[in-house]
């Protein structure tokens, strides 16, 4: 790559452009997962639309491969060269409290949206961590605290605009054009570069929520005392229980420290007496070590499942189950239970209500019929993805004959994110059209340093 080229591409752009060795590069590619970085040929910093087309442009005279990111919740691939656009810069919150939506640019984190929305007796629907991204965790599916009162976040968007693998800026919609609708709300970034995207908000101000805290030795039933609860519940009630080995550390909790715990997380959209009411059952689970609960402004709901805004290496895996009976909580819990060679945190959602529902405009979000998302995430100290792959290879092939495929938002990277992991999001028929919509949209696959979703090969039948 010449000189000169970097010269020009800096000129036609707002934000820096970085190569290996510049000031700043480093802390430009590295997200909230340290155990992959990408290692681009060279960085835009985009800070306007205009910056994201020069680059995407850039890179397609020069046959250069995309990776774009925002926070690096969602690594797949690594970019080993290529281009890397990172959107961080990109902030903007436009709240329509009359129309009820949010439109966002590329950059924008929940918690800016949260906080934006709250003074209307609004809010997105978010996920658990409130630090992520909203265009990538919306584009790919959205699982979030409240998913079964209102569904996937991914259904709710109205429009967005698109860089193209052409550099053109598209305004996208399900009326203006269906088919690119259809498959980037679900394909994420495989179709071009997302850089705003306008969203419905529901109207939420508070919630009944927290949580429960036990003793896994000393409930080993939990999980399924967990799961009969959860199936009797009113789409109101959003629940999951994760299993968590607790360091013996200062910081946390002295009842939980140094335990493998159970905690049962509540999102409860129903008044603070009928949540506590149907709550009850499930302090007669086990012997409770904390609770937490209680009738709180949306704007602390990150307090429920409250996970740490830090960077830390991790490799994660997911699986939609198509039921959650005794053989498999059984299985789960000879494989990563608390007698696992391998620590790990493992949870289980509660999906249904909502999400079984087909949404206003479709899209390609797939496995609306799962009752329940399993993920399970493995800290990386002093560990390699590799070493995980024996762990992560016996537990999901021992869950097959249960699952309908995987969660697109929850996949790891490396090969937890292969061609067959990226196959298990989607339903068969639809990951035929994705891709033929590829190779009418993006043939050279431009953007593949992602859950990539190669265009269809020559011949195949037209798209959509």
């Amino acid at each position: 790559m010449k000189h000169t080229d970097i010269q020009t591409l800096a000129s036609r752009v707002a934000g820096p452009v970085l190569l290996p060795g510049d000031e700043g590069y480093d802390e430009e590619r590295t997200g909230a997962n340290l155990a992959v970085r990408h290692e681009p040929e060279v960085i835009v910093g985009a800070s306007r639309a205009e910056d994201v087309q020069e680059a995407v442009r850039f890179a397609a005279e020069r046959g250069l491969p995309v990776a774009v990111q925002c926070t690096g919740h969602g690594y797949a691939a690594a970019a080993r060269s290529g281009l890397l656009v990172t959107t961080g810069r990109m902030t903007g919150v436009e709240v329509d409290p009359e129309r009820r939506t949010v439109t966002v640019e590329a950059g924008a984190r929940f918690e800016q949206v949260i906080s934006a929305t709250a003074p209307h007796g609004l809010a997105p629907l978010n996920g658990s961590a409130p630090h992520v991204g909203v265009v990538s965790y919306v584009l790919g599916g959205g699982v979030g605290l409240l998913v079964r009162t209102y569904g996937y976040a991914a259904d709710r968007v109205r429009g967005l605009e698109l860089v193209t693998a052409q550099g053109e800026l598209r305004a996208v919609t399900a009326e203006s054009d269906p088919d690119l609708y259809w498959a980037v709300v679900g394909g994420r970034d495989n179709f071009g570069i997302v850089t705003r995207l306008e969203m419905d908000l529901v109207p939420v101000s508070r919630v009944y929520g927290g949580g429960f805290f036990y003793d896994a030795e000393a409930a080993p039933g939990l999980l399924n005392a967990y799961v009969r609860w959860a199936d009797g519940m009113p789409r109101e009630m959003n629940s999951s229980v994760a299993l968590i080995p607790m360091p013996d550390d200062p910081e946390v909790p002295e009842p939980l420290r140094g335990r493998h715990v159970y905690h049962v997380r509540i999102a409860c959209t129903g008044r603070a007496e009928e949540g506590e009411r149907l709550v009850a059952p499930l302090r007669e689970a086990g012997p409770v070590l904390m609770e937490t609960l209680r009738d709180m402004p949306y704007t602390q709901s990150a307090a429920i499942h409250d996970e740490p805004p830090v960077p830390v290496p991790f490799q994660r895996e997911t699986a939609m189950l198509r039921e959650a009976g005794d053989d498999v909580l059984r299985t789960l819990l000879e494989h990563a239970g608390p007698q696992a060679q391998l620590p790990c945190v493992v949870e289980l959602r509660h999906l249904g209500g909502a999400v079984a529902e087909p949404p206003r405009h479709p899209n390609s979000v797939a496995h609306r019929d799962a009752p329940y998302l399993l993920s399970v995430v493995t800290l990386l100290f002093g560990a390699t993805a590799e070493d995980t792959r024996p762990f992560y290879e016996k537990l999901f092939t021992a869950l097959e004959p249960f699952s309908s495929g995987a969660g697109l938002n929850f996949l790891g990277f490396g090969a937890n994110a292969g061609e067959d992991r990226v196959r298990a999001a989607y339903a068969p028929a639809d990951l035929a059209r994705l891709a033929r919509l590829k190779a009418v949209h993006d043939p050279q696959n431009l953007f593949r340093l992602n859950y990539n979703i190669p265009p269809a090969a020559a011949g195949a039948n037209s798209a959509d």
